[in-house]
């Protein structure tokens, strides 16, 4: 009776759902608790179903659950709180995954770091792409594997072991004592992972910011299909027009970026890059055996680059991060001559990671002098050449700009760009990222692919879909969408120019550095540091809150940019940078346009603000 209680009440909710719970990737931060992400929506949630309320209305005033959906959403918490109540377990102990085998090294990368042994059970068969091989020799990770035969139970282990399953319905067998964690695949939807037992529960922070830096949530269309079957007893749908929109997705992205060789497309910005790096500590154990591997990335660029990229070092003896300072006063062409400097000093093998423009500052280095930097030939301490570099390049900012085709700027050494698909390449749309290379770099993109698979994080059917149909328009979008801004930010020059506002110049926007993104140092007052420090954090809030009040229709606090319309306000160090060491954060406004959005009604509330102040 209980059950169809529930189900029941899915079923209302499903059909009333708000539209932004399946076409939304971002939300809003004024409704937002980070310390209680999911809990507080859940249980806002579930005083809704005890009333027995299901309305739109109610359902779109519930607390945002997650700040982005890459790392959860409503119908990820309400799939994965209606699983746990099934088994009669705390939602929190359930995790939804689009990946078939992220969680299960979610399990493996926090039991090598604690020592501790681990057992994969299956019946059916492992995901095609989980290679043990890889698994053990790159990533550090240490197991055994069991197939069990028909009706075999599973005996105790010193240890923990994880049970897989290939089922049509998401659901997991009775539970046993004796497995720790349940992981339920769909090879079109995801997978969902079940933490069993009380002894376990110290498991879930760490799985969820694996799900938080390396992969995403199952997504909103496939919680969606889920949750159809779930409640009409159907089959799964299975996606159509799958290779006619990855073609037209990857001839776009080389189109876009002037190059010819592979593209590849992940689930997110984070999961590209994770297989960028991945990909890359793979080429260089193969080709540099027992030589240092030095990941180079800037302390304040955005924190899952940041984060992610110590997470790999932390798992792998030879890999460490070094920081590279690249804005706010610092140089990073001279910061990377330095470093590479070092690392070559010290015969180890260079990988940097940084953003032009910068984040948040919108800064562009010399690229002359950024090439020549990367290009030189540097000596080891004994003498011999060094291991040339390689230059990982997020253009997220600006998607637009050739940095790698022939006789680019980035065309004489070895150079990977990528670029986040939630921000201009699908308008907001969906979190599907990409990769490209120049032709010196074409033969890393092999290793590159096969850890995009073995994670399982390629782009999903209809994420391919979205591409298909939004990269076509993105060169114009973006083109509309520096007219507004460049004229917004003209406006505040005028209004207020005691501000100091980042942003790139009308020389380099002709060299095609447009971006929609500024950020705005707001002036203050106060007797000391201390005092100024606090009332320009206060006057960033005052700001956003005005802005989002009084033209909530279009202006939104959140983290994102490169949507269809409106305008998103954030501050860096509450969001982007929320893993990133609190003297490298960014206390500043970020602000992003859009090519459709009532720029004077923007330019009127602002006015209204300096004359607030």
């Amino acid at each position: 009776m209980e059950d169809n209680k529930w189900l029941d009440y899915l079923k209302n909710v499903i059909a009333n759902m708000p539209s932004g719970w399946l076409s939304m990737t971002t939300h809003r931060l004024d409704i937002f608790d980070e310390k209680l992400a999911k809990t507080q929506f859940l249980e806002q949630f579930e005083a809704l179903f005890n009333k027995n309320i299901a309305e739109t209305s109610a359902l779109n005033e519930l607390p945002t659950a997650y700040d982005y959906i890459r790392l959860g959403h409503p119908l990820s918490c309400i799939l994965e709180w209606f699983i746990a109540k099934t088994h009669k377990i705390n939602p929190n102990n359930v995790i939804s995954f689009s990946s078939t085998t992220i969680p299960i090294m979610a399990v493996l990368r926090k039991n090598v770091l604690a020592k501790k042994n681990t057992q994969i059970v299956y019946i059916d068969d492992l995901p095609a792409s989980f290679d043990l091989d890889i698994l053990r020799s790159i990533y550090g990770y240490i197991f055994e594997v069991k197939k069990l035969k028909n009706n075999e139970a599973v005996a105790a282990f010193d240890g923990s072991t994880i049970f897989v399953s290939k089922q049509e319905n998401i659901d997991v067998k009775t539970r046993s004592p004796n497995i720790d964690f349940y992981v339920n695949i769909h090879a079109h939807l995801g997978s969902i992972l079940l933490i069993n037992g009380d002894t376990n529960e110290s498991y879930i922070s760490d799985i969820q910011h694996v799900r938080r830096r390396e992969t995403i949530a199952m997504t909103p269309a496939n919680c969606y299909i889920a949750f159809k079957a779930l409640l009409d007893q159907s089959s799964f749908d299975k996606p159509s027009n799958l290779d006619v929109n990855k073609s037209l997705v990857l001839d776009s992205i080389n189109q876009i970026n002037g190059t010819k060789g592979k593209a590849l497309v992940a689930s997110s910005g984070l999961s590209i890059q994770y297989a960028i790096v991945m990909g890359l500590i793979h080429h260089a154990q193969e080709n540099y055996p027992k030589k240092a591997i030095k990941i180079i990335v800037p302390p304040n660029c955005y924190g899952g680059t940041n984060d992610q990229a110590r997470r790999v070092a932390a798992c792998l003896d030879n890999v460490e991060v070094l920081d590279l300072p690249v804005d706010g006063g610092n140089d990073m062409v001279q910061g990377i001559d330095i470093v590479l400097n070092k690392v070559a000093f010290e015969d180890a093998v260079p990988f940097i990671i940084a953003e032009i423009p910068t984040n948040p500052r919108v800064e562009v280095p010399n690229l002359t002098k950024l090439k020549d930097a990367l290009s030189a030939v540097r000596k080891t301490s004994t003498g011999k050449q060094a291991i040339d570099p390689v230059f990982i390049l997020d253009q997220t900012f600006c998607p637009n700009v050739h940095f790698l085709g022939e006789g680019e700027i980035l065309s004489s050494m070895r150079a990977i760009a990528y670029a986040s698909g939630s921000k201009f390449p699908s308008g907001g749309q969906c979190t599907a990222g990409y990769c490209v290379a120049n032709k010196k770099a074409e033969s890393l993109m092999n290793n590159i692919e096969k850890h995009l698979n073995l994670c399982d994080n390629e782009a999903t059917a209809l994420q391919y879909d979205i591409l298909a149909k939004q990269l076509p328009s993105m060169l114009q979008r973006i083109s509309d969408a520096y007219i507004n801004t460049r004229a917004f930010v003209g406006f505040i020059n005028k209004t207020l120019p005691e501000a100091k506002i980042n942003f790139v110049s009308e020389a380099l926007a002709e060299q095609g550095f447009t971006p929609s993104v500024f950020s705005l140092d707001l002036p203050t007052k106060g007797n000391n540091a201390e005092e100024k420090e606090a009332y320009k954090r206060a006057l960033n809030l005052k700001l956003i809150n005005l802005m989002i009040t009084k033209i909530p229709q279009e202006s939104k606090y959140c983290v994102s940019y490169g949507q269809l319309k409106g305008c998103y306000w954030t501050i860096p160090a509450t969001s982007t940078q929320g893993t990133t060491k609190e003297g490298d954060k960014d206390y500043i406004a970020r602000v992003s346009l859009s090519p459709n959005m009532d720029l004077e009604l923007h330019k009127k509330v602002f006015l209204e603000f300096v004359n607030s102040i």
